[in-house]
């Protein structure tokens, strides 16, 4: 089979390797693979997993591999044979190929919309952002092909030229969660990719279909086949990718605690990593605010993709002011939010991702009565007619919560917010830094003082000024401080330092031996 060929001008295309056919064994099902070593393929051990749409569980979208170790070493093993071609590729070229699969989704995106809400339940046009963010991050990874630059300095030494430049590290170990199917992976994989590395991906196990759809858009556009392994499965498979040695470099979002236990592993083998972890991220309406924007922000923050954001707006401080008849208008609307299939017109809450995050919710609401907190909308599951067959959740909210109570300190991931009254700015800005995670935070105010004060003392990663906690922007860096993160930020300019390596070149022309920051400086003139 024909593969895109590595020349000194850039990298030729030709047409990706076909998938194989749907051999479904259930009725009505397809068979999905793995793409390993240019070819798709089944797991070594022939298990397999299913991938159903948590609106209705009846509804079966394909089975696909339920991969091991074994799986992740041929990958690894291909896309070191990767690396070595596609890092010699000129940036510019490789900048080319993503902006053609930016094209290819511009083509499809109404298609990879409908698939993805099937596959994890967040309305149209929810996954038609998701599947623009995916768009923005492809064009603006493509420009960045011609912009990896490095500098230029004088050196201290005459007849002599000092300089860096950005160069790629290896094999990327790419694990991505279920809530942004496509979003998320283009935000770690092009900048990957435009800095000539290779990447391994493990997609989310509830999401493994716009995976697939997405490494075939990436085959269509010319990327060369081994640069490129998709490997399905469930904790394992991240596992192993992890624990490679000849993996580098590791990107993670999802959870914390399983971020530590990542950051564990990578530490004592020296790997680059990447986190991107919890939030619970906080809304602070003061008594000057607009309501009305702030009670939209509010709707959109919190029940927005049911809830299942790192950015999710998880809890409201209202200054006293404005408590009561902001909480009165917030419990009203959300009463009318309407849930069901994200593909049906006019539904604006999905539903949960599986029946395990509904009994996590349920956990919490029943948290949330034991310390005293007032459940004044919501608190049980969704049901009658269709919503029987799907994993819903009603969206809740708590009144009365205490500051540093479980359900005020504790990321629960669905569709429950818990409000918290206080008195002044001061004490607003103190609870919403009160916990352990800091990615995202918003202050609806009319001050411009106060506006000015929340950008500099909140300790989020990122603060929203009469705006809801989501909605990041994908040429600005995105991640968090505490244990939302380590430091380092997807989008933006900033992952592609976190994707390469600085190497530093000296070229020395005097003819004679110069040595630098010893004796013999010749920093004056003659």
């Amino acid at each position: 089979m024909a593969s895109p060929v590595s020349t000194e001008s850039g990298t030729a295309r030709s047409a990706p390797p076909a998938a194989p056919p749907a051999a479904p064994p259930i009725a009505g099902a397809r068979v999905f693979h793995n793409f390993i070593a240019g070819q798709w393929t089944a797991a070594a051990s022939g298990a397999t997993f299913a991938d159903v749409n948590p609106a209705d569980t009846s509804d079966l979208i394909g089975t696909f591999p339920r991969s091991g170790p074994e799986d992740v070493e041929r990958a690894v093993r291909s896309a070191q044979r990767g690396f070595a071609r596609w890092s010699r590729t000129p940036a510019p070229v490789r900048g080319d190929v993503l902006r053609r699969v930016g094209d290819l989704l511009v083509a499809r995106k109404d298609e990879i919309a409908d698939l993805m809400t099937r596959e994890m339940g967040k309305p149209l046009a929810e996954t038609r952002g998701d599947v623009q963010e995916g768009i923005d991050t492809a064009y603006y990874a493509a420009t960045v092909g011609r912009q990896l630059a490095g500098r230029t300095v004088p050196s201290e030494l005459r007849a002599k030229w000092a300089m860096s430049y950005r160069r790629p590290i290896g094999v990327c170990g790419i694990i991505t969660p279920f809530n942004f199917p496509l979003a998320i992976p283009t935000w770690k994989m092009f900048p990957a990719l435009v800095c000539g590395n290779a990447c391994v991906f493990k997609p989310a196990e509830d999401v493994p279909h716009t995976a697939t759809v997405f490494v075939e858009i990436l085959l269509e556009a010319g990327l060369p086949p081994d640069v490129v392994q998709l490997v399905h499965g469930e904790g394992d498979v991240g596992a192993a990718i992890v624990a490679h040695p000849d993996v580098p470099v590791v990107s993670f979002t999802g959870s914390t605690e399983t971020g530590r236990s990542i950051g564990e592993v990578c530490g004592r083998m020296h790997k680059r990593l990447s986190l991107e972890m919890g939030g619970k991220n906080a809304q602070i309406v003061l008594d000057d605010a607009d309501l009305d924007l702030a009670l939209d922000g509010v709707l959109w923050g919190a029940f927005g993709t049911t809830g299942q954001r790192c950015t999710a707006t998880s809890r409201l401080i209202l200054q006293r002011g404005v408590h009561d008849t902001l909480l009165a208008r917030l419990v009203e609307r959300a009463a009318g939010l309407r849930l069901g299939d994200g593909r049906r017109e006019g539904t604006d809450v999905g539903p949960l991702i599986h029946d395990a995050a509904r009994r996590k919710v349920e956990e919490y609401v029943a948290i949330g009565r034991a310390e005293g907190a007032q459940l004044v909308a919501g608190g049980a599951r969704a049901t009658g007619g269709a919503l029987d067959r799907g994993f819903f959740f009603q969206p809740t909210i708590f009144a009365n919560v205490r500051a540093g109570a479980r359900l005020e300190q504790e990321e629960i991931f669905g569709p429950v917010l818990s409000v918290i009254r206080v008195d002044t700015v001061d004490e607003a800005f103190a609870v919403n830094n009160d916990v352990r995670y800091g990615l995202s935070s918003s202050v609806y105010t009319r001050d411009v003082t106060v506006s000015f004060r929340a950008l500099s003392e909140l300790d989020t990663g990122i603060t929203y000024i009469n705006a809801p906690t989501i909605g990041a922007e994908a040429h600005l860096p995105f991640g968090g401080v505490k244990q939302t993160g380590n430091g380092h930020r997807e989008g933006g300019w900033e992952v592609y330092d976190f994707y390469s390596e600085t190497k530093v070149g000296y070229v020395d022309f005097s003819g004679t031996l110069q040595r630098a920051q010893i004796d013999t400086y010749l920093g004056t003139p003659d």
